[in-house]
């Protein structure tokens, strides 16, 4: 069996991975809160833990691994969105805009990651479908004192846990120091994190030991995952912006509830992105959401190619020079395994640099070798371990160019030609540039003969 190495957050070090079973192999990502479209550093981590998804699936089979991805689907910034829209005229209560916004969003997100290449999780949970296991939990800890009630709301007791600030490698103290501590009167400690807090008349709540009320954010992802997957299972992944506080604090109420052997046993986190070589943001005018790229006819499978072409553990930068190299790559690849089978094995290599902590780039160079030596078989069949090389994509085939347009690029062809012909090779070169810019390959071949391959990129008002 292939031996799989992954790097464990909580150990600071890469290690085999041993699964608790199996025969039944368990991974929990922490999902998106389901306000609004996914942006394109929310795309990393679905496509990082789907390779895994896809590794752990061959090497263990289809049958014996599940994967959890979960929708916060009630969240503070979720009620926000829902009151911005009932004060501009929407119709219906509050929850009820509150249902529409979550289930219209999670729609979109689910379309969106498919539209990457990613298989959809075995489990999808939605927070507001676990309450009855969230309360259940909160009780617990309440009973083993590591947690509190207070004013309507109930509260982990971090000094109760003498591990806290293990995963993140804090101190206590030092995170008082560095982090915005909310300072509340109700709270033991200005470190106490909320687990169930009190809602009004308008806001979703549900009925508690502690009067009407909804969970924090953090039980809700232990409790979903104690659920599906009992109280031990293998791998948590999330973003490494997850690290610190929530997965932090996962740990902590989990293993305060459950016991220290508890819970997840391997922790994976994958780097943040950025645009351009700045960080995304919407006052840089570099925010851009996954949509918003494929509105611009940009494939998912080439902002999947950009996005493996990077290490996980490495941050990431997305610029529109990789998407373009990764469409032309793509494009020669699709053309190679027309008419191929994949083959019946894995590509060796292949499957080793994945099995070595993901190394997708190291992966796509093998890729890089295979389709060089004509491999076609084994090229389809290791582009599709990877989520590429779908039989059903066609963004890559050529356009047509039609009517003026075609007549447009034609001249412009024997333009070029005619300059070739004088030695005009200035001229020669700006036409091609002028091409080139309207999304039309110039190919030469033998002859003084040239062809016009029409890109995705076609232009047609940029002919001149």
């Amino acid at each position: 069996m292939t031996e799989i190495k992954l790097y464990n957050t909580a150990t600071r070090k890469k290690g085999v991975f041993t699964p608790l079973d199996t025969n039944d192999v368990r991974m929990y990502v922490c999902g998106p809160t389901v306000y609004d479209r996914a942006h394109i550093g929310n795309a990393r981590p679905v496509i990082v833990f789907d390779v895994l998804y896809r590794l752990l699936r061959e090497v263990y089979g289809i049958e014996h691994v599940k994967y959890a991805r979960n929708f916060t689907d009630v969240d503070d910034k979720i009620n926000a969105t829902a009151a911005s829209r009932k004060a501009a005229g929407a119709k219906g209560t509050l929850e009820e805009l509150i249902q529409e916004r979550t289930d219209e969003t999670i729609a979109w997100y689910l379309d969106d990651m498919r539209s990457l290449g990613n298989i959809d999780p075995d489990f999808a949970p939605r927070a507001t479908e676990f309450i009855d296991q969230m309360i259940e939990m909160n009780s617990e800890l309440i009973g083993k004192g590591h947690a509190y009630a207070a004013e309507g709301h109930v509260l982990f007791a971090v000094d109760s846990y003498k591990n806290y600030g293990a995963l993140s490698g804090r101190s206590v103290d030092d995170m008082i120091a560095g982090a915005r501590v909310e300072v509340a009167p109700y709270k033991r400690n200005p470190m106490d994190f909320v687990l169930w807090k009190p809602s009004d008349a308008e806001t979703p709540g549900w009925e508690s030991p502690w009067g009407r009320g909804r969970p924090g954010w953090h039980i809700e992802c232990s409790a979903m995952a104690r659920e599906l997957f009992g109280e031990r299972f293998d791998i948590h992944g999330g973003g490494l912006d997850l690290a610190f506080p929530h997965h932090e604090n996962e740990i902590a109420q989990s293993k305060a509830c459950c016991g220290d052997e508890s819970f997840a046993q391997v922790w994976m986190h994958n780097e943040m992105l950025q645009v351009e070589g700045k960080k995304m943001s919407k006052s840089l005018g570099n925010f851009f959401t996954v949509r918003d790229l494929l509105d611009q006819e940009i494939s998912g499978e080439v902002i999947r190619f950009v996005l493996l072409s990077t290490h996980y553990g490495k941050p990431m930068d997305w610029t529109q020079k990789k998407a373009n190299e990764a469409a032309s790559t793509l494009r020669k690849w699709h053309e190679l395994v027309q008419g191929a089978e994949p083959a019946a094995a894995l590509d060796f290599e292949v499957l080793a640099h994945v099995a070595n902590d993901l190394n997708t780039p190291g992966a796509l160079a093998r890729l890089h070798e295979l389709a060089k030596s004509g491999d076609a078989a084994a090229l389809l069949a290791a582009g599709q371990f990877l989520g590429l090389l779908g039989r059903d994509e066609t963004w890559w085939r050529p356009k047509q160019a039609g009517g003026d347009a075609a007549l447009r690029v034609e001249a412009l062809i024997e333009a070029r030609r005619q300059a070739k012909a004088a030695r005009d090779f200035a001229a020669a070169d700006a036409i091609r540039g002028q091409l080139s810019a309207a999304g039309v390959e110039v190919v030469d071949k033998p002859g003084g003969l040239s062809e016009a391959v029409i890109t995705e990129a076609f232009n047609p008002d940029l002919l001149g």
